[in-house]
């Protein structure tokens, strides 16, 4: 298997699970990454559910990947909130938020946008994971002024195994995407989630099982949706007009990557290719972590933030 494959597989499996149910469904226990730091303020914007922590400090955006609510970031949360005025999204269609809408990826990144122009937001820097960090890169190339940096945890501006298909083709992928989770009947969907939590999410299989019951609470339409946009997306021509520091972490667990031939170093260069176009852009693995990084390795992530933003 090539490292294209591996990457598409990465990203894409969030949203078309692996089409059979692998596990039986035991009696749900109380899950204890459901419970989440009590905000200072929470309001909306389109639809982009907002959760403010902390006051002070250069503004930080945290945007979650798909079907992700603001649980992902509570580790991120207690390690900056003290410094950092925190902006915590969840995006409508996940978590057990109202559906997205027909173009919800530019609807989000919309969103973001407003939040920064009404919040009056200095130069913040937007952390996003998977679909997150997508957002973060047609943002910065969109609106050059508006964020102080970007941070993005395996989300990348081409979908990987993309890179050298057509806009054509990427549309016709796109649609047929759209169509296939558009059908996807919820007890399916939470089926699916838990076996894309155990295989690429995270390291830990009782974690992997958790996570997947809060994944599970999105909806599948929305998660398709945000997915064919995506799909459908090349934001390497404009990586050239991002005018502020960018770090992207690939998350790399040895174990898995042994089983397809692929070093920690081959998957940071495929990376970096993906992304040279940005004037300044780093690229650094987290090991041993999965797609969910900021549950495998937290200190890792953070320390990652950490020394960016003490570099701006």
């Amino acid at each position: 298997m090539t490292i294209r494959r591996i990457a598409t597989t990465l990203l894409c499996a969030a949203a078309i699970g692996a089409g059979v149910p692998a596990f039986a469904a035991d009696a749900p226990a109380p899950n204890r990454y459901a419970a989440t730091i009590a905000p200072a303020e929470r309001f909306e914007i389109d639809g982009v559910l907002v959760e403010r922590h902390g006051t002070r400090g250069r503004p930080l955006i945290l945007v979650p990947g798909l079907a992700s609510g603001s649980w992902v970031w509570q580790e991120t949360i207690r390690a900056f909130a003290a410094e950092h005025a925190i902006y915590v999204l969840t995006l409508p269609g996940f978590d057990g938020r109202p559906p997205a809408g027909p173009t919800p990826f530019a609807t989000a990144r919309g969103a973001i946008e407003q939040l920064i122009a009404t919040r009056k937001l200095d130069k913040p820097v937007l952390v996003g994971h998977s679909l997150g960090g997508i957002l973060g890169f047609a943002l910065a190339e969109a609106r050059p002024a508006a964020l102080g940096g970007l941070v993005s945890i395996d989300g990348l501006p081409v979908f990987p195994g993309t890179e050298d298909s057509t806009p054509q083709q990427r549309a016709q992928q796109a649609a047929g995407l759209r169509a296939r989770l558009a059908g996807v009947r919820p007890d399916t969907f939470a089926l699916q989630q838990q076996l894309y939590m155990r295989t690429i999410g995270v390291l830990d299989m009782d974690r992997a099982d958790a996570l997947a019951q809060l994944t599970a609470r999105s909806d599948p339409a929305s998660v398709g949706a945000y997915t064919a946009d995506v799909l459908a997306l090349d934001l390497r021509p404009g990586l050239k007009d991002i005018a502020v520091p960018v770090l992207v972490l690939a998350p790399y667990f040895d174990l898995d990557s042994q089983q397809q031939n692929i070093s920690q170093l081959a998957k940071t260069e495929y990376y970096s290719a993906l992304v040279e176009g940005a004037p300044q852009v780093q690229v650094a693995a987290i090991a041993p972590a999965r797609h969910f990084a900021m549950f495998d390795a937290p200190d890792k992530v953070n320390e990652a933030l950490r020394a960016f933003l003490k570099g701006l």
